[in-house]
C-alpha cells in the first residue's frame, strides 16, 4: 500500500469540508429558491408566473449540466472566488453551483406535499404569508425536508468523491491519484468502503431523524 493512515485521514478530512461546506452554502441559496418556487407558481400565496418560470428554467439548466462538466464550465468564476482551481477550496464552488438548484427542488418537491388545507386554514385565521410559509408550510414538511437534505448530503457526497478526478482533494483524489494510476488496490478498497460507510450513517441518520419529527 502506497498511502499511510495520516493520508487516508487528511483525505477523509478534505471530504468532510468539502460536503459540509457546500451543503451550508448550497441550502442558503437552495432553500429560498425551493420556497419560491412554490408561492410563485400559479393559484399559491404570491402567484407571480414570471418569477417562477424565470427561477425554474435557470434551476433546469444547472440540474441538466453534469457535475464534472459544470466544474470545468465554471472555472473562472471559481479562480475569481477562492484564486485557484484546484484543491478543496476550489472545489466546493462547484459543488455549490450543482447542489443549489438540486436543493430547491428538493424543497419545492416536500412544501408541495403540505396538504392545501394547512394553507386555506391558516389563511382563514389571517396569517400573513410570511406567517404561513415560516409557521404552518416549513413545520408541516419538516420530516419531508430532512430526508430531503439527506439525500442532498449523499448527493454531494458522490459529486465530492468525482472532484478528486479533476484535483479537488478528498477520497476521490486519493482513490484515483493512488489507487487507480497507481495500480494500487488496497487504497480502492478502502476509499470506496469509508465512503460506503458515510453514505449509509448519513442515510440511517437522516431517516431516523425524519421519522422521530414525524411522530412528534
Amino acid at each position: 500500500m502506497l498511502v499511510n493512515t495520516d493520508q487516508i485521514i487528511e483525505a477523509l478530512w478534505e471530504t468532510l469540508a468539502m460536503v459540509g461546506f457546500s451543503l451550508l452554502f448550497s441550502s442558503l441559496i437552495g432553500f429560498p429558491l425551493g420556497i419560491l418556487l412554490v408561492v410563485t407558481r400559479k393559484g399559491h400565496l404570491l402567484e407571480n408566473l414570471a418569477v417562477f418560470n424565470v427561477l425554474n428554467a435557470v434551476i433546469n439548466v444547472f440540474r441538466s449540466v453534469p457535475f464534472i462538466i459544470l466544474m470545468v464550465a465554471i472555472i473562472p468564476i471559481t479562480r475569481l472566488i477562492v484564486g485557484t482551481s484546484i484543491g478543496t477550496a476550489a472545489a466546493i464552488v462547484p459543488l455549490v453551483f450543482y447542489a443549489g438548484p438540486y436543493i430547491a427542488r428538493l424543497i419545492e418537491n416536500s412544501l408541495l406535499e403540505v396538504d392545501k388545507g394547512v394553507i386555506e386554514a391558516a389563511e382563514a385565521m389571517g396569517a400573513t404569508p410570511g406567517q404561513i410559509i415560516f409557521k404552518f408550510l416549513i413545520p408541516e414538511a419538516l420530516s419531508s425536508l430532512v430526508l430531503a437534505l439527506t439525500i442532498a448530503t449523499v448527493g454531494l457526497v458522490g459529486a465530492s468523491a468525482m472532484a478528486g478526478a479533476v484535483g479537488g482533494g478528498g477520497l476521490g483524489d486519493l482513490a484515483i491519484t493512488y489507487g487507480y494510476q497507481r495500480f494500487d488496490t488496497a487504497v480502492m478498497l478502502i476509499t470506496v468502503g469509508i465512503l460506503v460507510v458515510m453514505v449509509q450513517g448519513l442515510q440511517t441518520t437522516g431517516n431516523i431523524v425524519s421519522k422521530k419529527i414525524r411522530r412528534s
